[in-house]
C-alpha cells in the first residue's frame, strides 16, 4: 500500500464548492505516487526476477526525471511567488512534501536492491558484486583493470584556490575524495574531485576464469576502491559517490528566436548545466562535506539524499540486457499480425484496421508507410512524429517515399522531452533527401499521432489515415500499450488533411466533422459530454462514463466529472499516474472509482467512452486530461465508428481493465492507493494476461 498524501494546507475555499482545495491531490505527489507502484512490482516474487530488476530501474529513472522536470518546476514556481495550486498547498510546502515522499521512496528502493534483489540474483547466479565480496583474484583483475581501462581517461581536480569547484554535469558519476598530506609541489591536499567520464562503462563484467559468466562490477565500486591510485603519496581518508540533478526543461522563447532548430541546439549545450535540484550522496559522507556540496549546488538541506549503495542505481538495468536467462524474464510474446490476400490499401478500403499494441503488431504500420512509399499510385504523405526512435524505419521508408518522387511532408516536435537532439538528427537526415520539415506551431507542441496517404485510384484521389495513441516508435510499440486505427473514412481523411494544413500553413481555425483536436475542441468537447451525461442522470437516466488515460489533472474536467457524480452518474476512470480528483469524498464524488494499472507493460492508451443514452460514443486519443494536453498541444482525438471495432475497444481496453484484480490499485479518498486483490471465490484475472493470451 502507497503512503497517504500528506495533509492540505488551509486556503480560503471560493465560492464554488467543487474549487475546495480539500478535493484535489497535489499534482506532484501523485505523480511521486506512482513510482510506489512500480516499485511494488520488484518486491513481487510472482514476477520473474531480472523484470524486478528492470521495475526498480524504471522507479529510479522515472524518479530522476520528476526531479529534472516536475522539481524543478516547482522551485520554479517558488523562486517567482507563484500562487498555490488547486490543492491548495503553497510551492514550498510541496518541495518539503517532495522530499519527504521522494526519501522514503529512495529508501525503499535501495533496501529492495540491497535486501531483496541482489541477493535473488546471486543466488541465481547473477553476481553484482560490492567492493566487500571481491575474491582476491577478483581483485586483482579489477585492479589491473582499473590501470589499463580506466585511469588512464581519468582527470583528478585537487580543489584549491587556483582551482576553484568546477562545473557538474547533470546526472554524471562524480567522487569526492577527503586527502591528508602533500604533493609534488608541497600543496597541502584537502579535498579532490573525480568525474567519470560518459565514455567509461557504468557496469562491468568479470571473466569467466574468475568465477562464472555472469558476474558484475559498476564503475563507481572500482573507482572508489582504487581511487588513492590517483593520489601517490597522499592518504585518502575517504572517497563519497555523489551525483547532482539538474533541470532539464529546455527554455526557448520561440517568439524571439528565427531558427528553432538552431536555438535548441543551442539549449542542447547547456542542458547539462542548468540550476541544480538534487544531491544525491553515500550514506557515511561527512556533514561538512555535504554542507559543502550543497553551497556549491545552490541548494538547501532538504534536497540532499543520503544513499546506501551506487548512486547511480538505474545502470543496473545493463545487466538485464547482458543476462541471457529466459528463464527468469517474461515469456517471449509473438505479436498478432494483419494478414491480407491482398494489398493493405485495398483492404483498408473495404474494412477499417484497429490495432492494439503490443499484442498487436507496430509492422503493420511500417508496412503501410514502406507500401505507400513504393506505391506510384501514391501521390503524397503527410505525418507526424514526436518520438521515433534511434535507426528507425519510418523515417528510412519516409526518405524513400521522397526519393521516389512523392510529396512528403513530416511535421517534426522539436520539443519532444529528452528526444530533441534525436529529433534535430533525423530532421536533417528527412530534409537531406527532400522531405518537407515542418516544425510544428510557435507555442504548442505538436503531439498528435497522425498519418495521411493521398492515393489515386481510377480518376478519384483517396485518402488514407492512421491515428494512433501512441508514437510512431517500434521500441515502445512493443513495450507499451496503445490502440491505433488505419481508416479509408472519408471524412476522417478530410479533418486529417484539414490539420495537416493548419500545421504546415497559416490556416485559419477550421471546423472538423469527425475529429476533436486540441487545442481548440477537445477541452470543450470533453467537458459537453461529461455535461450530457450529468442532464442525463439528472433526467433519470442512466449516465455512464468510462475513461482510461496516463494522467489527468485539468481542474474544469476534475469539477465536471464532481458534478457528474453529484447527479448520479456512474464514472470509472483508468489513471496510470497522475491523477489530483480524490474518488469516493461522499457528496460529491460518490460515484467515482479510480484506478491504476501496472503490469509488464507500461499503461499508455487514452480511450473516452461516453453512454449517451444507450447511443455511446467511444474515441481515442493522444491527449490525457492534463492542463497541456487539452489546452496547450495539438492533440488528436478520433471516433472509432465501425461498432465492431468499437465493441472491441470496449472489452478489451475498458471493460477488461476494470476486471483486473491482480495488477489494479484503487484510489482511495485520501489519496493513498490500495492493492487489489480477488475477492472470495472471485476468479484471479490481469488485463494484460487476458490480451497475452488472446482474450
Amino acid at each position: 500500500m502507497s503512503p497517504p498524501v500528506p495533509a492540505l494546507v488551509a486556503v480560503p475555499t471560493a465560492c464554488d464548492p467543487l474549487r475546495d482545495p480539500a478535493l484535489y491531490i497535489n499534482r506532484e505527489l501523485s505523480q511521486l505516487d506512482f513510482n510506489f507502484r512500480v516499485l511494488a512490482q520488484a518486491l513481487d516474487a510472482q514476477v520473474p526476477l531480472l523484470e524486478r530488476l528492470r521495475f526498480l530501474c524504471i522507479s529510479c529513472t522515472n524518479l530522476d526525471e520528476f526531479f529534472e522536470i516536475r522539481a524543478a518546476a516547482v522551485r520554479h514556481a517558488q523562486e517567482f511567488g507563484l500562487p498555490p495550486a488547486p490543492d491548495g498547498l503553497s510551492p514550498q510546502a510541496i518541495l518539503n512534501a517532495i522530499h519527504d515522499r521522494a526519501a522514503e521512496l529512495v529508501e525503499q528502493q535501495y533496501r529492495c536492491w540491497n535486501k531483496v534483489l541482489r541477493p535473488a540474483l546471486l543466488e541465481a547466479g547473477i553476481g553484482v558484486l560490492a567492493h566487500n565480496s571481491w575474491t582476491a583474484r577478483q581483485k586483482r583483475w579489477l585492479r589491473a583493470y582499473f590501470r589499463n581501462e580506466i585511469m588512464p581517461v581519468l582527470s583528478p581536480l585537487g580543489l584549491d584556490p587556483s582551482h576553484p569547484f568546477p562545473k557538474i554535469l547533470n546526472k554524471s558519476l562524480n567522487i569526492v575524495v577527503v586527502l591528508k598530506g602533500t604533493d609534488a609541489f608541497g600543496r597541502a591536499g584537502h579535498l579532490a574531485l573525480v568525474r567519470a567520464p560518459r565514455s567509461l562503462p557504468r557496469i562491468i563484467q568479470l571473466p569467466e576464469s574468475l568465477g562464472g559468466t555472469q558476474n558484475f562490477v559498476l564503475l563507481s565500486s572500482v573507482l572508489s576502491a582504487f581511487v588513492d591510485e590517483l593520489f601517490p603519496g597522499m592518504e585518502v581518508q575517504g572517497a563519497y559517490q555523489f551525483r547532482v540533478t539538474r533541470n532539464s526543461e529546455l527554455v526557448v522563447d520561440e517568439e524571439e528566436v528565427e531558427n528553432l532548430a538552431l536555438a535548441l541546439r543551442d539549449e542542447l549545450v547547456d542542458r547539462g548545466y542548468r540550476p541544480a535540484v538534487r544531491l544525491e550522496i553515500a550514506h557515511d559522507c561527512p556533514r561538512p562535506i555535504v554542507q559543502t556540496l550543497l553551497q556549491n549546488f545552490g541548494l538547501p538541506e532538504n534536497a540532499a539524499y543520503r544513499i546506501d549503495g551506487a548512486v547511480n542505481l538505474n545502470r543496473v538495468s545493463q545487466v538485464y540486457d547482458l543476462v541471457q536467462r529466459p528463464d527468469l524474464k517474461y515469456p517471449a510474446m509473438t505479436p498478432r499480425i494483419l494478414k491480407t490476400a491482398e494489398g493493405i490499401f485495398e483492404h483498408v478500403s473495404r474494412n477499417d484496421v484497429l490495432l492494439h499494441h503490443p499484442f498487436d503488431s507496430f509492422n503493420t504500420v511500417l508496412e503501410l508507410i514502406r507500401e505507400a512509399a513504393i506505391d506510384p499510385n501514391v501521390l503524397a504523405i503527410k505525418q507526424t512524429l514526436y518520438r521515433t526512435g534511434k535507426d528507425s524505419a519510418i523515417v528510412e521508408a519516409l526518405v524513400l517515399a521522397a526519393r521516389n518522387g512523392k510529396d512528403v511532408t513530416v511535421v517534426v516536435e522539436l520539443r519532444a522531452r529528452f528526444d530533441e537532439e534525436a529529433n534535430l538528427g533525423f530532421a536533417d537526415r528527412l530534409q537531406e533527401a527532400g522531405v518537407q520539415v515542418v516544425y510544428g506551431v510557435v507555442g504548442y507542441k505538436t503531439h498528435a499521432k497522425m498519418l495521411l496517404i493521398v492515393r489515386r485510384e481510377g480518376r478519384k484521389l483517396h485518402r488514407y489515415t492512421h491515428l494512433g495513441t501512441g508514437n510512431y516508435h517500434a521500441g515502445t510499440a512493443r513495450a507499451y500499450t496503445d490502440l491505433g486505427l488505419i481508416t479509408a473514412d472519408p471524412d476522417i481523411g478530410n479533418d486529417v488533411h484539414l490539420l495537416f494544413q493548419q500545421l504546415s500553413g497559416l490556416a485559419p481555425k477550421m471546423k472538423l466533422k469527425r475529429l476533436l483536436q486540441s487545442p481548440f475542441t477537445l477541452h470543450a468537447g470533453v467537458l459537453q459530454r461529461i455535461e450530457r451525461e450529468t442532464r442525463l442522470a439528472a433526467d433519470g437516466k442512466p449516465g455512464r462514463i468510462i475513461a482510461k488515460m496516463n494522467a489527468l489533472n485539468e481542474p474544469q474536467v476534475v469539477r465536471a466529472l464532481y458534478a457528474a457524480s453529484q447527479a448520479g452518474v456512474q464514472i470509472d476512470l483508468v489513471v496510470r499516474g497522475t491523477c489530483t480528483l480524490r474518488p469516493g469524498v461522499p457528496g460529491v464524488s460518490d460515484n467515482i472509482r479510480v484506478r491504476s494499472i501496472v503490469g509488464r507493460f507500461l499503461e499508455h492508451s487514452r480511450i473516452y467512452w461516453f453512454g449517451n443514452n444507450g447511443a455511446p460514443e467511444l474515441f481515442c486519443a493522444s491527449a490525457d486530461w492534463l492542463e497541456r494536453n487539452l489546452l496547450r498541444r495539438v492533440e488528436t482525438c478520433f471516433p472509432i465508428l465501425d461498432p465492431d471495432l468499437a465493441r472491441r475497444v470496449y472489452r478489451e481496453a475498458l471493460q477488461n481493465y476494470l476486471e483486473d484484480n491482480l495488477n489494479a490499485w484503487a484510489l482511495q479518498p485520501d489519496g493513498h492507493y490500495r492493492k487489489c486483490e480477488p475477492a472470495p471465490g472471485e476468479p484471479p484475472h490481469s488485463a494484460q494476461m487476458a490480451l497475452l493470451e488472446g482474450m
